[in-house]
């Protein structure tokens, strides 16, 4: 796969014009009808899309599923949609894929390479370069304040493999050995591809975990059987 850049997309996207994958669509919904990411909590019957969830996280990278739909993700490349300076390292380093690991760890968690499509295309603060920030984020390597801008343009990237560790409460990632690349100045610039992508899949997908639904207790105890389980 190359890193060409799609061609501009200059028309506005409503949300209802966005393909959604069958295993995005098989998420639980929030009170507008939006799909839910398998590693967003829920905290009285309400998703809080401006955290991140821990245990959730955890149990994905254990078990290697997909942030976004929690359906387990097979053998071969994982991707995620990075920023703009993260998509120019990348692209560079195409040439010599041996070459290029992230230098600093990021608590963005991988994906399938539909669900991360979509999720390029349908996340304003991924889709938009002016968008901005609701809330607050934290992590031992990087500090978004509410209304900081996005950094303008990203891609969505494939990875030979990834390893985590849990650091400070959170769950942190390194990916290795660039398996593609697509980039985009704004995420609707990935709409044809995303619509490819969706018409190759076999069909109606299977529901994740319960505990990565709507209950958070859930959660919390397969985590916590995971913990229990990793190697001291």
């Amino acid at each position: 796969m190359t890193g060409d850049r799609p061609g501009p997309y200059k028309a506005p996207v409503r949300v209802s014009d966005i393909p959604v994958p069958p295993a995005v669509a098989a998420r639980p919904r929030d009170e507008r009808g939006y799909p839910v990411p398998a590693i967003t909590p829920w905290d009285g019957g309400q998703p809080r899309f401006a955290t991140t969830g821990i245990a959730r996280t955890y149990i994905c990278a254990v078990e290697r599923r997909c942030s976004i739909c929690g359906l387990a993700m097979a053998p071969g490349p994982v991707w995620r949609v990075v920023a703009g300076p993260e998509a120019d390292a990348i692209a560079a380093a195409l040439a010599e894929p041996d070459g290029y690991a992230n230098a600093a760890a990021t608590a963005e968690a991988p994906g399938h390479r539909t669900c991360m499509l979509y999720a390029a295309v349908a996340c304003p603060y991924l889709a938009h370069p002016t968008a901005r920030r609701g809330h607050d984020a934290v992590t031992p390597t990087l500090a978004a304040s509410r209304g900081d801008r996005s950094t303008g343009g990203g891609a969505v990237a494939g990875f030979a493999d990834y390893a985590f560790r849990v650091q400070n409460g959170m769950v942190l990632f390194r990916f290795t050995g660039p398996a593609g690349l697509r980039p985009h100045t704004v995420g609707a610039e990935q709409l044809d591809e995303l619509r490819a992508a969706i018409a190759a899949e076999p069909g109606p997908a299977e529901p994740a975990p319960a505990y990565l639904g709507t209950d958070e207790a859930a959660a919390d105890l397969r985590c916590g059987e995971l913990l229990r389980r990793a190697p001291r």
